[in-house]
């Protein structure tokens, strides 16, 4: 009786033992089945792999990605739209322009500028510009002299004009006079300073000299107390109120350029800014190293927002612009697999669209293939769109892999 009682009770253990076994394994299968065990790169997606790690690629984390999940398209709601600053445009046919965009820079242009040398031979007192880069106005002093030949010179002018005034009838003393003051004016000397020198009646050695025009000082050659020759470069002012835009172009585009023209011209990437542009010089040979024509005009400066240096584009215009369905060129999305565009399809969904493009302008970009007038497509987020469902999918928008 015992043995028969034990025996019903290890045949209940052990059956029980089996059931809790079984149940166990089946909850582990269905763990591991709803485990997502798939890690891709955001930048790499043909980077896949079973555990987290890094990109041996770019050294990113790896993310987990829904492999099962290829349905291809996005779904963002309104709020997720907002944040992404996802746009949506209704496309239609436009005229392109066939413009060419010339590469250019801004060049000092020499007439604008002024080498300041000394006019006579002696010791600058008074340097009133200590150090290049400084701006200074029209008229401004510049520096002091002391020279005893301009003193001579004034000396002479002053027993010229006793002559003349005393001997009012001999024309001979009035031509001497005028020819005494005109070398004190070629000298640099001004009305107002031989007007002063004739009120004091006696020379001066020291003369100020001022600068001819308006400008920043780019160069200076010399030191105060220093001597210097007649003809001694002192100092270069430059002046930016105009620049010079010279720009390249192939041998193959120069019979569409001719002298006088008006073209339009972007200064450091402001495409918000065009400056217009007459074309003053053609280079008349190739330049040997770039295989290139060198073109030039003048632009002026407004307010001398820029520098000589700065890079620059002339707008070439095309012959002729025709009706074709446009994108913005920034809905285009360009990573080198394909070219496409986002679509928006049902709402808040998102499809990506494999496009064939044509001509690009400054107005746009014509779709060949791929799209039809009013469909509505994403002018603004199209790379996030991109990055997220590389993220999401594991895979690229339109090739598979």
């Amino acid at each position: 009786m015992k043995r028969k009682s034990f025996l019903k009770v290890s045949l209940f253990a052990l059956l029980e033992f089996t059931i809790i076994l079984s149940a166990c394994n089946d909850q582990k299968a269905n763990q591991a089945e709803a485990m997502p065990d798939n890690f891709t790169c955001p930048m790499h997606p043909q980077i896949i792999q079973t555990k987290p790690g890094t990109c041996p690629i770019c050294g990113m984390d790896l993310v987990l990605f829904d492999r099962n999940n290829q349905e291809a398209k996005l779904i963002l709601d309104k709020n997720q739209q907002a944040l992404a600053n996802v746009q949506v445009a209704v496309i239609g046919s436009g005229k392109i322009g066939s413009q060419t965009m010339l590469n250019a820079r801004l060049v000092k242009d020499p007439q604008s500028n002024a080498v300041v040398s000394s006019r006579i031979a002696g010791r600058l007192e008074t340097l009133y510009i200590k150090e290049p880069g400084v701006t200074v106005a029209k008229g401004q002093p510049l520096y002091r002299i002391y020279s005893e030949q301009l003193m001579s010179l004034q000396q002479e002018y002053l027993l010229a004009r006793a002559q003349s005034v005393a001997f009012k009838e001999d024309k001979r003393f009035k031509d001497i006079t005028a020819a005494a003051e005109q070398r004190l004016m070629l000298y640099q000397q001004t009305e107002a300073q031989i007007q002063q020198l004739i009120k004091s009646g006696k020379p001066e050695p020291y003369f100020t000299y001022f600068s001819p025009l308006s400008g920043k000082v780019s160069e200076l050659s010399v030191t105060q107390g220093q001597f210097v020759s007649e003809g001694t470069t002192l100092m270069q002012i430059e002046n930016y109120d105009r620049l010079w835009v010279e720009a390249d172009i192939y041998p193959s585009e120069i019979i569409q350029v001719r002298k006088g023209m008006m073209f339009q011209v972007i200064v450091g990437g402001n495409t918000g800014t065009k400056m217009p542009m007459r074309v003053e010089f053609i280079e008349p040979a190739i330049d040997p190293k770039t295989q290139l024509i060198r073109i030039r005009g003048t632009i002026v400066n407004p307010n001398k927002l820029w520098q000589p240096g700065l890079s620059a584009q002339v707008i070439l215009p095309g012959k002729t612009s025709k009706e074709l369905i446009t994108v913005p060129s920034n809905a285009i999305v360009r990573d080198g697999a394909s070219t496409h565009v986002w679509k928006e399809g049902e709402t808040n969904t998102f499809v990506p669209v494999e496009v064939v493009i044509g001509e690009e302008g400054m107005n746009g970009t014509e779709i060949v293939k791929g799209l039809q007038e009013g469909d509505r497509v994403v002018v603004s987020g199209a790379y996030l769109l991109y990055s997220e469902f590389i993220l999401k999918k594991g895979r690229h928008p339109v090739k598979q892999h």
